[in-house]
């Protein structure tokens, strides 16, 4: 297996996740080998004991907590290039690191680069559905521009379509950023408007090389019940267009908050 030197799997663990050891499997089946380590805001034996297992380095995050302060906490673990913040719930197919960070060695200043994804619904995976369908749809202009600044602005317009965890960042794009800790459910569509307006790549991958997990007991889920979602979806669609537009988008998009509900398509 090729060692990659130059990239790092930072995974976030939070509690005690169930699915965190097939996460971990996941990053060390990929066909070419990169940095692995845990970081967690939330030390336990569970997380401890599947580090020590797989002998993976693990960081006690005594700072900031949530996901914001997590996800800045676990870049900064980091000293490679290329950085993916790994979600303990879902997993990555073994050509993900591969294929993302050739893309992202042959492009000229990338800033983040990012596959489509599958969804994981009671244990099966789901490669089509109709939030699937529409987040596909919105990225297909990516496969066209990576350098324009207006085209991926006008897809972030019309809502968050690029998956997080799916996400490889340029450590180097990140140098003076931080995710924004007022925000819990929109902090990546809000990550990647700001970094929309940086001058560099966003490159795209249209083949699913990652799932992610859809379950009732998810962060996702907690926010879309509480009304944490619907707030935090409006603000974001207010810095793109007109408030009387913005709430006329919301209404629509709204309707993506029925994606985490097992019991319906997605």
């Amino acid at each position: 297996m090729t060692e990659i030197k130059n990239h790092t799997f930072v995974l976030c663990a939070y509690k005690e996740s169930q699915f965190l050891e097939e996460c971990v499997q996941s990053l060390l089946a990929q066909t070419v080998k990169s940095k692995i380590l845990i970081s967690t805001s939330t030390p336990n034996d569970h997380i401890k004991g599947i580090a020590e297992k797989y002998n993976l380095p693990l960081y006690i995050n005594e700072g900031e907590a949530g996901i914001t302060g997590d996800w800045n906490f676990a870049v900064s673990c980091a000293d490679t290039e290329y950085i993916t913040i790994a979600h303990q719930d879902d997993v990555y197919d073994p050509p993900y690191a591969e294929r993302l960070l050739a893309k992202m060695e042959k492009a000229k200043n990338p800033i983040i680069a990012f596959s489509e994804y599958f969804e994981i619904r009671n244990g099966k995976r789901v490669y089509k559905n109709k939030i699937l369908r529409i987040k596909r749809f919105m990225n297909f202009p990516f496969r066209f521009s990576k350098r324009s600044r207006f085209i991926r602005r006008r897809v972030l317009s019309l809502g968050d379509s690029i998956c997080c965890p799916a996400v490889t960042f340029s450590s180097e794009a990140l140098k003076d950023f931080k995710f924004d800790k007022q925000f819990k459910f929109t902090c990546d569509w809000d990550a990647w408007e700001r970094l929309s307006k940086k001058k560099g790549s966003f490159l795209y991958i249209k083949t699913p090389l990652m799932g992610h997990r859809i379950h009732e007991e998810s962060e996702t889920t907690n926010l879309t019940q509480n009304g944490v979602r619907a707030t935090e979806e409006l603000i974001m669609l207010k810095r793109f267009w007109p408030t009387p537009i913005a709430k006329l988008l919301a209404k629509p998009y709204s309707k993506g908050a029925d994606s985490n509900d097992l019991s319906k398509e997605g």
